[in-house]
Order: structure tokens, then C-alpha cells, then sequence
């Protein structure tokens, strides 16, 4: 019987985790803190590393994606054991040029969508900026994280009596529907730079380039009958994120080498030099693999020997709306992991990858769920066929199951997130061998 006081202490870290990761480069900050206080050592790209058995490290690449690893104290022949998600979610990033003038009057703020979001939920909600500056110091260019933490912004809905046939369907243009109101008067340009100089207590011309994007102010909540419901920002896939992190810092496995990776970009596909379909990891792995003396043949046997869990969040069935889910394999919330599987491939599970990980559940002693889209309705994807493309190995795509995907605000169960928790710290324990006959044989460390 889950503990429900274990699962609410366990939902409110992953809440106060997320208020404090408006970015992807506020939520690499902080899983960066997590590790650093576990003592992982960083690596920079640029520089030689000496990797050690038993070492535990982590890199960034773009400050907003990140892979931490830690090598067996008895690596032979190994595999990577991975769990993968993403740092970043659909939001509003602020453009260049921001200051936008109303009739001499009131001014907004000109910004442009990050990602496919739902844009009814951003309206009439208190709003704030954060992201990044870049600026220039005595002894360089330098990145300086920014979170503005106040109300700051908003975006106001057209009242009905100007338009009457809202509630029949509303069509939402980003350019003229969805900008955020910032003053009741008309500010001059560079009004956000002094705004962003002031709170990083700098001269507004020491910053050469800012990524700043919008977040939602609203707290997170604990709801329900049963207070069995977790409602926040950024669940996806914060969420995932960071229940594998936990089971990361948890599982040992003196025999291989356990990788922990989050990449931004997932939300716009991945195609960036720090998103999943970029060499960051396959660059990590050869280096580890290299620091510890093998050679390229070790690498391939290696890879064969591996398994990733592509960990991204997955649709439960809506309560006003269960048609939209396929009649057997859809999930619920507080009812287990989900396993994604997709005829056409946008989902790397297959029939080995599920009984591995559902053999890595039954020992976690965590149920299971299952997930396809219907037959007739187009599903999304995600980031583990992305990354496969770099380096093949046994993949599975799980998820946590949530409603409101993609909205500003959005819900989970928090029974699910416990679970996660579990099955990845089983996951990291666990320790793959396939045998030339395609035997697999799996040992799972105490």
C-alpha cells in the first residue's frame, strides 16, 4: 500500500523543484545543485577529463541540457544504463525588440511561441519573466541567470461582449491575441534590458544578448478528495525529470556505468546542439568510454548491452472526455507508469524493451500502464527515437500519466510520481548482458 504522506512530501520537493526551474536554465541550475551536493564533479566540454572507476560526474552543454554519470567500481564489460527527459516546456519567449505601444497609452510586450501550447490557460493569469542574460564582464562574456519574482505581467482576455461567439470556438492569433500587457503607460524601447540590468544589479549596456521567456506565477497545488491531485507548471516533463534524477542518485551498479541525461529543445524537436538529436550524448559516452581505456569495438559491445528510458509524460484519460483515448490502451492517474508504444515508430518501445522494463517494475514492485493513440487521431512524440538516431541500443518510451498536457497549469496524480521514483532507482540497479544467442540476462545489484 503506497504511503499517501510519502507521495504528498514526494509532490511538494517536486513543486518547490519546479518554482524554482521557470527555464530550462533555472532547472539545470538546480539539478546541477542536487548533484554537486552528491558530490558529482563537473566537466567542461572543452576541456580533458580523467574519468575514474567508481567517479561520479556531470556536463552541460548550453546551460539548459545536462548528463550526469557514474562509473561501476567493477567495469568489465559494461552497458550504459540512461534515463532521458527534457528541461523545457511550452511557453513565450520574448523577442529582441520587445516594447510594443498601445495608442500612446498602455505597452506590451512582443513575444513569439516556444513549443505547441494550449493558449486559453496563459489568459488572465498573473505572469513574470525569467531566463538568461548574457553579459560582458572584466574578465569576459558571462551568463547570468534572471527570475523575476513578482507579479510582472499578464495577458488579458477580450471581454464576451466584444466578441459573442467566443464560447463557440475561439481560433487564438499569437501575434495580436496573445501578448502580455506590462504597463498602463508607454515605456521606451529598452525598457526589459533595464529591467533585467536593474535586477542583476549591472549598467543595462554590459548586456549583450538576453533568452528570456514567460512563466506562470501561479503556485502549486495539492487537491482533490483525497488530496491525490498535484496541479503546477511545467509537469511536463519537469516531473519525469525529476523522479529519474532521484532514482539516479539512488541505484548502483557496480558493473556498468548509469547515465542521467535532460535535454532542452524537446518542445521544438529536438534539433539543437543541446537537444536529443544532437551528438551530446553519443559525444559523453565515447569520451567516458575512451577515459576508461577501451577502444571502439568496447563502444559497440557496449551500446548493445545498453537501455534507455525515454521518460516523457503521457495523456491520461480526460474525465469529460474519454472517447479521446483508445478504448484499452489509455491510463489513468495514480494508477501506474505508463509504457508508450506507436505502430509507426514514434515511440521506441517494442516488444523486448516492454518485458525489460516491465520485469524492472515487477521487482520495484510499481504497476504498470499501458498507452497508444487511436487508430484514427494523429499522437505526438518525443525525444527517445531522436537520440536513437545518434547511438542504437534497447529503448523504451514510459511516462507519468497527466491531464491539460501542454497548458500552462497542468495535473497529475501523486501516487505516479513515487512510482517513477521507485522503478528508476530498480532501473539504475539493474544490469544488462545480451549473450550472442539474443539471450538477455539481467542482474539487479542490492
Amino acid at each position: 500500500m503506497m504511503d499517501t504522506q510519502v507521495c504528498k512530501d514526494e509532490a511538494l520537493e517536486l513543486a518547490a523543484f519546479i518554482q524554482s526551474s521557470p527555464t530550462p536554465f533555472h532547472a539545470v541550475e538546480q539539478m546541477t545543485e542536487i548533484l554537486k551536493r552528491e558530490g558529482f564533479l563537473p566537466l567542461a566540454e572543452s576541456e580533458r577529463w580523467e574519468i575514474h572507476r567508481g567517479g561520479r560526474y556531470y556536463v552541460t552543454r548550453n546551460h539548459s541540457s545536462i548528463l550526469a554519470f557514474e562509473v561501476g567500481n567493477d567495469v568489465q564489460d559494461y552497458g550504459f544504463q540512461i534515463a532521458a527527459s527534457h528541461s523545457d516546456s511550452p511557453t513565450f519567449k520574448v523577442k529582441e525588440r520587445a516594447e510594443m505601444t498601445v495608442k500612446g497609452h498602455y505597452t506590451k510586450l512582443n513575444t513569439e511561441g516556444y513549443g505547441g501550447m494550449l493558449c486559453a490557460p496563459w489568459f488572465d493569469r498573473p505572469l513574470s519573466l525569467a531566463g538568461r542574460a548574457v553579459v560582458r564582464t572584466k574578465d569576459g562574456i558571462q551568463e547570468r541567470l534572471v527570475k523575476i519574482d513578482r507579479d510582472l505581467l499578464l495577458i488579458p482576455s477580450l471581454a464576451i461582449h466584444m466578441n459573442r461567439k467566443v464560447n463557440e470556438g475561439q481560433k487564438f492569433n499569437l501575434q495580436e491575441d496573445m501578448l502580455p500587457l506590462l504597463s498602463a503607460r508607454e515605456l521606451e524601447l529598452d525598457t526589459v534590458r533595464k529591467l533585467i540590468a536593474e535586477e542583476l544589479q549591472i549598467r543595462p549596456e554590459h548586456i549583450l544578448g538576453m533568452d528570456l521567456f514567460l512563466y506562470n506565477r501561479m503556485k502549486p497545488s495539492i487537491w482533490g478528495l483525497e488530496e491525490e491531485f498535484l496541479s503546477c507548471p511545467q509537469l511536463d516533463d519537469l516531473q519525469c525529470a525529476y523522479a529519474s534524477l532521484k532514482g539516479f542518485l539512488k541505484g548502483k551498479n557496480p558493473g556498468g556505468i548509469n547515465v542521467f541525461a535532460c535535454f532542452d529543445n524537446e518542445e521544438v524537436g529536438s534539433g539543437t546542439k543541446q537537444g536529443a538529436a544532437s551528438t551530446f550524448l553519443t559525444d559523453v559516452l565515447k569520451r567516458v568510454n575512451r577515459a576508461l581505456g577501451k577502444g571502439e569495438d568496447d563502444f559497440c559491445r557496449a551500446a548493445a548491452s545498453s537501455f534507455l528510458l525515454s521518460c516523457d509524460n503521457a495523456h491520461a484519460v480526460h474525465p469529460n472526455c474519454p472517447q479521446k483515448t483508445d478504448e484499452g490502451n489509455c491510463a489513468y492517474l495514480n494508477e501506474g507508469i505508463v509504457i508508450k508504444s506507436h505502430a509507426g515508430q514514434k515511440y521506441t518501445s517494442d516488444g523486448i524493451s516492454t518485458a525489460l522494463f516491465q520485469e524492472i517494475c515487477r521487482k520495484a514492485g510499481v504497476p504498470v500502464q499501458y498507452f497508444a493513440n487511436r487508430s484514427d487521431m494523429a499522437g505526438g512524440s518525443t525525444l527517445g527515437n531522436l537520440a536513437m538516431a545518434q547511438m542504437s541500443m534497447k529503448a523504451v518510451d514510459i511516462g507519468l500519466p497527466q491531464l491539460a498536457m501542454h497548458s500552462s497549469y497542468e495535473t497529475s496524480g501523486i501516487k505516479d510520481l513515487v512510482y517513477l521514483e521507485q522503478a528508476s532507482e530498480i532501473f539504475f540497479r539493474t544490469q544488462l548482458l545480451e549473450e550472442a544467442d539474443g539471450t538477455i540476462r539481467m542482474t539487479i545489484h542490492e
